[in-house]
């Protein structure tokens, strides 16, 4: 990313800790249609889905429950999402609820870590 696109004191990236960076890849691009760009064997980095990040080899997980930031994604189908994250291998955890603003879910993905999808 060129530094004139950075905007002083945002959120510019995340690194999310994974057990299985190839796993990890195959769901999210099979689920969400994301792509990567790999720097070595224990981090991929995500682009072009809203802000840039990374997956990297830990043998940790995060959960709202053990008090970690929820990471959100953005969907026009959240039906359809949802099923999407099924298919892929991910649990659901929270079904499909409303929340001021719209309706959301939140699922584990294969690594164990606590995601959530919502729309209007």
């Amino acid at each position: 990313m060129q530094q004139s696109q950075n905007q002083h004191h945002c959120i510019n990236y995340l690194e999310i800790p994974v057990k299985e960076i190839d796993k990890t890849k195959v769901f999210f691009h099979q689920v969400f249609g994301w792509e990567f760009v790999d720097y070595g064997p224990d981090y991929t980095c995500f682009v072009d889905v809203g802000i840039t990040g990374g997956f990297f080899v830990s043998d940790k997980a995060f959960t709202t429950d053990s008090g970690c930031p929820l990471i959100v994604i953005y969907s026009t189908e959240l039906e359809a999402s949802q099923a999407s994250v099924v298919r892929g291998g991910g649990e659901i955890c929270k079904g499909i609820f409303s929340f001021p603003g719209g309706r959301r879910f939140h699922f584990l993905d294969p690594n164990g870590n606590e995601y959530a999808v919502w729309s209007e």
